[in-house]
């Protein structure tokens, strides 16, 4: 059984908030995870991303397979990490 980062759906109806999880490939989206390793709220312009990135680095090194829309977060909170310790 592999596992994934995947997004985990929070919030109330028509205001999404979401959990960024470790979980089995064949759990439910909202069912059992492994670890929580950060945050996404899409309400906010801009949008607002809490990311582990410690933690997501030892899931993928570990094997974990990140979805289409987390790697896209992953991009963009370590491109803002770097620019934070640029400044």
């Amino acid at each position: 059984m592999s596992v994934k980062i995947r997004l985990s759906r929070q919030g109330g109806k028509k205001k999404p908030v979401y959990r960024i999880v470790v979980a089995h490939s064949e759990a439910p989206r909202n069912g059992k995870f492994l670890e929580v390793v950060g945050t996404y709220n899409p309400a906010f312009e801009p949008v607002k991303v809490e990311l582990n990135i410690d933690r997501v680095s030892h899931w993928i090194k570990l094997g974990a397979i990140p979805s289409e829309t987390v790697s896209h977060l992953i991009k963009r909170a370590v491109k803002a990490r770097e620019t934070q310790k640029a400044a």
